[in-house]
């Protein structure tokens, strides 16, 4: 996984947080990254109706929606993130031993696997549960970390 969903997570909370319109440059800061990078992963956040945008000197970002039914698993098909993957596989498929010849497809399963439990638990996981997580008071944050 690259850190495009952490990039998008952390714009998504702070655009909820915020409730106005901000710039690239403005999340870049905040997210401690560059505004180029923020404007990529939020070109995708766009495009599944996650952020509203304006162009020009006073353009930027907004969030959208409802916080409450935005899952991470939803930010995360937005971006296309896989959470496992592998881009090198041991042995080779033409190989007379099965083990060699079979070990890229059991490991294939295994990630799709992993994703697909990542995903379920993301799908648990609103942007206004992390906000909640930020913003509450200690004795709330000792409360929650207890139950967890």
């Amino acid at each position: 996984m690259d850190s495009s969903f952490c990039v998008a997570v952390h714009a998504l909370v702070y655009l909820n947080h915020k409730a106005c319109m901000l710039s690239s440059e403005d999340l870049a800061e905040n997210i401690c990254t560059n505004p180029a990078r923020v404007r990529r992963v939020m070109s995708a956040l766009k495009k599944a109706g996650m952020v509203h945008t304006k162009e020009g000197s006073v353009g930027g970002y907004r969030f959208a929606g409802d916080p409450e039914q935005l899952t991470l698993d939803l930010v995360a098909d937005a971006l296309g993130a896989r959470f496992v993957d592998s881009s090198w596989h041991s042995g080779d498929a033409d190989m007379e031993c099965l083990v060699a010849s079979g070990m890229a497809d059991l490991m294939d399963e295994l990630f799709l696997d992993l994703n697909t439990r990542c995903k379920e638990r993301l799908a648990q996981v609103s942007i206004a549960d992390l906000d909640h997580r930020i913003f509450c008071t200690d004795r709330q944050k000792n409360a929650e970390r207890s139950m967890v």
